[in-house]
């Protein structure tokens, strides 16, 4: 497509130069070789480009010397996480893998740590030993237990013990999701390492026979049809 619109842009330079050079009648010799400098400057625009093109293909990657094993970034990944990201050559993807990892981790012992303390709280709560009272620590400033509001603190403590303990078995298993991910797309990266992705879009409309394997009369089985095939 490059190409194409340079070319375009060639002609209709000439052109112009042409009827600027009939319209003018004197001094055609200055015009004329106005207009050859300048198709000679464009000339020298469209050897860059496709110089610039050159090397653009020259530095496509070379499948000869370098093809991953999807099997190996698989095991790789299983062993050691973000070992088949490395083995790929994927380097910025490391911080998303780690980062999950940590985070997931983060969330598991926080929640572990607040289920705990909520834990504790609600033992002491329920039992009838004065000298156990850790659930103060979670009271409002100036708030106070009696027997008035003992009933609703102890459901209170109840279900913050149950909420944490659920948020910590779910950063477990977000965690474990994390490490699945980072194996499948270890596994998925290398399989679609070789992948053409160039910018070759094209639409082959053609011709062809359609068979119809259910048509016993083999004139009748066979029809004219079109075929249309996308490269991508």
């Amino acid at each position: 497509m490059q190409t194409l619109a340079v070319t375009v842009g060639m002609t209709l330079a000439a052109g112009n130069a042409t009827a600027h050079t009939h319209a003018t009648g004197n001094g055609t010799d200055i015009l004329a070789a106005d207009s050859t400098h300048a198709l000679l400057h464009q000339q020298d625009t469209i050897r860059m480009l496709a110089r610039t093109d050159s090397v653009k293909t020259s530095k496509r990657r070379d499948w000869s010397t370098w093809r991953p094993n999807p099997k190996r970034a698989m095991w790789l990944a299983i062993v050691l996480p973000g070992a088949g990201q490395i083995y790929n050559r994927k380097y910025w993807k490391l911080p998303i893998v780690y980062g999950g990892f940590v985070g997931c981790a983060y969330a598991m012992r926080w929640n572990n740590q607040m289920y705990r303390d909520y834990s504790q709280a609600y033992l002491d709560i329920m039992d009838d030993d004065p000298n156990t009272q850790s659930y103060n620590q979670f009271l409002h400033l100036g708030a106070k237990i009696d027997d008035s509001n003992l009933q609703r603190y102890q459901t209170l403590f109840k279900k913050r013990k149950d909420k944490f303990r659920k948020w910590r078995d779910l950063s477990f298993f977000c965690l474990v999701g994390v490490y699945a991910l980072s194996v499948i797309d270890a596994y998925v990266d290398a399989s679609l390492s070789e992948f053409d992705i160039s910018k070759d879009l094209s639409l082959r409309v053609e011709p062809t026979i359609i068979n119809n394997e259910r048509e016993r009369n083999p004139i009748k089985a066979n029809s004219l049809g079109m075929s249309f095939s996308l490269n991508f």
